[in-house]
């Protein structure tokens, strides 16, 4: 079920209403949560009910079993959990991608009875790494194991967040199943701001950039240069607009359900290095590896080289996380090699604050920083896009062709750039707050004139179409 659906319309609204009607009993609201989250995921295709249900059941009772054991079993209990959801994600993610890669190596090519050709359930990075976070943290005594199934098989599966994160963690989400949920009118109106600004960010900025950046992709050799970067450029936004949208829905839908979410973004536009980027991007994923890989590792307690080798197994696991293509360890990699040269000299962690904090406008030299970094994130999300490593290289190779623009403001793409000045205003405006879109005019009429306008365009200008998020993919 697609936020940006009429089926969504009808199941929110009826969710909530039953939802708070069942309030004196946890246990009953529970379950309601995760029969209405079971029924949301299972309206793509039933049988992905049995995926969702066997990893939450495998991490449910390892954590369990892990809870009397010693060091030494609950180790051994992690690593089976881990290896048992990790080797189902990996055969209807990445096994026929194998299986092609070593046909193509060694039988000219030649794949016939070695695929597969499984559907790739909706969301199964997101919802696998979740679980696997809850053993982890059992083994390591940070959290305490549940005997509460329905509390637990609902943090695996809770709606708003299941297919695209943000990836939460037992410590946080878990503890607001157990325990009595109260209406809350306020964050409620805040939730619904929220929501009303990612349908924004994914209904105008991402499917209206969407229709000129797949024609762009769909044949570059046809377009000039000019065309090819503001096509990328485009894609750019596209993504942000698009996965920060989803998780401004899930977040601000979440709140109407006295439920908190993390962050998932922070404005990553808005960084002066890639280093800040990435502590601004898929907040929960970039910390996810951090915490799970990378200090296990040994961080950056370590020696300089191993620091460096430590930051390319993340950034190639990231890159191979997303999806199962050559393109996304390229992704990776590329990240890792603009990470370098910031670890060599010791700026990895320059920029943890707001950036022109108490002042209106950057000055010129945090203008050029964010410049740079959005030109390289953007080069970065072109390997992204791209099929293969070879169309990417041949895509930005076409810069230098000549040929006239493929100026987006006509048809379909009327309002792409106001909408873009749109979402980059609010968000410099809000950068140092908890989400963007917060700042509103005191008196009453004025803010509701605001959303109605929202609202207005985003009827007006939205595609008729329903386009999937890109993340549900992953």
């Amino acid at each position: 079920m697609l936020f940006n659906s009429l089926q969504f319309a009808l199941f929110l609204p009826v969710v909530f209403i039953i939802y708070w009607l069942l309030r004196r009993s946890l246990r009953w609201q529970n379950l309601f949560v995760l029969a209405a989250s079971y029924l949301f995921y299972g309206w793509w295709d039933w049988r992905f009910l049995l995926l969702i249900a066997f990893t939450s059941a495998c991490s449910y009772l390892s954590g369990i079993l892990m809870a009397s054991a010693d060091a030494r079993r609950s180790r051994i209990l992690m690593w089976a959990n881990i290896v048992v959801n990790l080797l189902v994600l990996g055969i209807f993610k990445y096994y026929d991608f194998f299986a092609q890669s070593f046909a193509d190596l060694f039988l000219g090519g030649r794949s016939d009875g070695l695929l597969l050709h499984l559907v790739l359930p909706v969301g199964i990075s997101f919802y696998t790494f979740q679980a696997l976070s809850y053993s982890i943290d059992i083994h390591r005594r940070t959290v305490a194991p549940t005997r509460d199934p329905v509390a637990f098989f609902s943090y695996v599966s809770f709606f708003p967040q299941l297919v695209a994160g943000p990836i939460e963690r037992a410590s946080s989400l878990l503890p607001q199943f157990m325990q009595p949920r109260r209406f809350n009118y306020a964050l409620a109106v805040d939730g619904l701001r929220q929501m009303l600004w990612g349908f924004f960010k994914k209904l105008l900025i991402a499917d209206g950039c969407a229709v000129y950046v797949d024609k762009v992709f769909a044949d570059p050799s046809q377009f000039g240069g000019s065309t090819l970067i503001l096509a990328a450029i485009l894609f750019s936004f596209q993504i942000y607009g698009d996965f920060s949208g989803y998780s401004d829905i899930a977040i601000g839908c979440s709140k109407l359900f006295g439920i908190s979410l993390r962050r998932n973004f922070n404005v990553p536009y808005f960084s002066r290095d890639i280093a800040e980027f990435w502590r601004r991007w898929h907040i929960s994923l970039t910390t996810w590896f951090r915490d799970y890989v990378y200090i296990p590792l040994g961080g950056s307690r370590v020696s300089k080289a191993k620091v460096v080798r430590n930051t390319f197994i993340i950034f190639l696991l990231s890159g191979f996380w997303h999806g199962a293509n050559w393109t996304f360890l390229a992704w990776g990699f590329f990240h890792a090699l603009l990470f370098l040269p910031l670890i060599v000299l010791g700026r990895n962690r320059r920029y943890r604050d707001t950036v022109a904090e108490g002042r209106l406008l950057p000055n010129l030299r945090e203008a050029l920083q964010m410049l740079l970094t959005f030109l390289l994130a953007t080069l970065g999300w072109i390997i992204f896009r791209s099929p293969s490593i070879a169309f990417a290289v041949d895509y930005i190779g076409g810069f230098l062709r000549p040929g006239s623009l493929l100026w987006p403001l006509e048809g379909d793409h009327v309002f792409v750039i106001p909408a873009l000045i749109i979402m980059l205003v609010v968000e410099w405006l809000n950068r140092d707050q908890a989400h963007e879109f917060v700042r509103q005019p005191r008196l009453r009429p004025l803010r509701w004139i605001l959303y109605m306008l929202l609202i207005f365009i985003i009827m007006a200008f939205m595609q008729t179409s329903e386009m999937p998020f890109i993340y549900f993919q992953f």
